[in-house]
């Protein structure tokens, strides 16, 4: 099968599109940032850097191809049922044993060519060329010639480093969200088993493994995808994938860019001082009112104690049953670890503050009940204790690094200083790091028997619900109209998935623009539809923690669908 056209070098950039890729003992690296290709070449054993990669180099596309399929595949709601081995073929290794099956992530994460087939998947090419040409803005050509037809993505297919960089950065949030849920794996159990130690959660790639395209006889291997905070990264050097992680995983994790700011994950409803009756909230202007809270206050306790808070809009102070007070918060995922750990813990030593994350995630994980869209937990020595005022940067950046980290296997406890049974000593957990012991042998030594696993903060998958999708999709240009209006709305860059939810009360998983609902039998359900929307179209503003009002909005907004039938 002949090749498209590739784009020709300029003469000035000849040498660099005819350069291969990271001799045996350097390693390139590449990001896309700022509109540009940023890279660097690491040396083995030496903190020099070589002659990086030019934008414009060749490098093969290797099964990366997996990925834009599963791209395509998500985004467009294709059906993609498990995919049988059957045991006549060589590829299969990837996938599963003779007779078994594998779903839709496992085969991403393994790597299973068979499962992502486009002819199996029944990806007809101009529906492929339409979807990418809205994407990057234009029809696929030039240097994106190689991604016109999806029948001839094949491994040995040259693309440019560019334009692979350039294609991972036109992928929506909410389809690469769910493909860095699957791709968190290589790190923990995969091709990069073992170097979760150096990435933490940051690294969220697909792996490759070919040959040098000027060198047949020599191995190329390493893996593209993102950075935690979406960043597209590609990296390659002469080897297979595992054999890059295993060699250069160290050096790799030092020299990727710093972290962007990247939206919190999750949500979790804080009851706080649940053991504490309030008598007041105060202000410098006086006492505060029921509703959202922004600034300095102090809380002044029954028993004649009292706390100054800060808050930015996160708490509110809310009048329950019989007037009683109550500060109740409302906070993204990795906020409510960091907050957990600047109440518990602490963030001095790194790497104890990010066993700890680990710990209070894989705790709230199993401890918190679904209320108000997110998580619930309370406040308490019973509980975790959690700080009512804005997590520190050491602790928010140990809570990112491990984000959706958790622990599988173990029922997790911890205490200031008395270690037990699948308890961790804080205590001892310092002193462990001071000696010189990365997080997972910390959680090794506190948790035998455990193992690191992914949450994705709910750990649940998508299955849609096609029906309640055409309803948001006829109702949101009426609903626009009116939310325009709404002060803090802002609406999604894309339509939310709308997923099945299988027990407990609806909610909308807002860093991944989901919302988790039944099939739509009601007016009552139309109405939760909408109240769920509301909570991803507020999530930046105070008014979106407020469940009465979301709640009369969403009410106005059926209505207005209502009187369009």
């Amino acid at each position: 099968m002949s090749l498209l056209p590739r784009p020709s070098c300029l003469p000035a950039l000849l040498l660099a599109c005819l350069a291969p890729v990271a001799a045996a003992s350097s390693l390139d690296l590449a990001w896309w940032r700022d509109g540009k290709v940023q890279s660097l070449r690491l040396q083995q054993g030496s903190t020099t850097p070589g002659q990086p990669l030019a934008a414009a180099a060749e490098i093969p596309l290797g099964s990366l191809w997996k990925l834009l399929v599963y791209v395509y595949a998500v985004d467009n709601k294709l059906p993609t049922p498990d995919y049988h081995c059957g045991g006549g073929k060589q590829e299969e290794v990837y996938c599963c044993d003779a007779g078994a099956s594998v779903g839709r992530d496992a085969a991403l994460a393994q790597s299973c060519g068979p499962f992502f087939a486009p002819a199996r998947l029944g990806i007809a090419q101009r529906p492929w060329q339409e979807y990418w040409t809205r994407r990057l803005g234009s029809a696929p050509a030039g240097q994106f010639a190689w991604l016109a037809d999806p029948a001839r993505l094949e491994p040995a297919r040259l693309v440019t480093l560019e334009s692979l960089l350039r294609v991972l950065a036109s992928v929506p949030a909410a389809s690469r969200a769910d493909a860095e849920a699957a791709l968190l794996r290589v790190v923990l159990d995969g091709r990069g088993a073992g170097s979760v130690r150096w990435f933490g959660s940051q690294l969220r790639v697909k792996t490759y493994s070919w040959h040098q395209a000027k060198r047949p006889q020599e191995r190329l291997g390493g893996a593209a995808g993102w950075l935690a905070d979406g960043t597209p990264l590609w990296f390659g050097g002469s080897d297979s994938s595992s054999g890059i992680f295993q060699k250069w995983g160290r050096q790799i994790a030092g020299a990727l860019p710093p972290a962007q700011s990247a939206e919190d994950s999750g949500c979790v409803v804080v009851d706080y001082f649940t053991r504490y009756p309030l008598r007041a909230v105060r202000s410098s202007e006086g006492l505060a009112a029921p509703g959202p809270l922004n600034g300095r206050y102090v809380v002044q306790f029954q028993n004649g104690q009292s706390l100054p808070i800060r808050s930015n809009g996160e708490l509110a102070l809310v009048s329950g049953p019989g007037g009683k007070l109550q500060v109740r918060g409302r906070l993204g995922v990795n906020e409510y670890v960091a907050r957990v750990i600047d109440r518990e813990a602490s963030a001095t030593e790194p790497q104890a503050a990010r066993a700890f994350a680990i710990a209070a995630r894989s705790y709230l994980q199993q401890n918190a009940r679904r209320a108000e869209s997110c998580q619930h937990i309370a406040d308490s020595s019973a509980t975790q204790r959690v700080s009512a005022s804005p997590a520190s940067e050491a602790a928010l950046a140990a809570a990112r690094w491990t984000d959706q980290l958790v622990l599988d296997g173990t029922t997790v406890q911890y205490h200031r200083d008395k270690p037990g049974a699948n308890t961790m000593a804080w205590s001892q957990a310092l002193a462990q790091a001071r000696a010189g012991l990365s997080f997972d042998a910390i959680l090794a030594a506190a948790y035998p028997g455990s193992a690191l696993a992914t949450a994705g903060n709910t750990g649940t998958t998508c299955k849609r619900l096609v029906k309640n999708e055409e309803w948001l999709a006829y109702a949101l240009p009426r609903w626009e109209r009116l939310l325009r209006r709404e002060e803090g709305y802002e609406a999604p860059s894309q339509r939310p998935q709308v997923c099945a939810l299988a027990v407990g009360a609806p909610y909308s998983e807002q860093s991944r623009n989901r919302i988790f609902m039944r099939p739509l039998a009601t007016r009552e359900d139309r109405i939760t539809l909408a109240h769920e929307y509301l909570h991803i179209g507020l999530r930046r503003h105070p008014r979106g923690q407020d469940e009465d009002y979301v709640e009369r909005l969403a009410r106005r907004l059926n209505d207005l669908s209502l009187e369009a039938l």
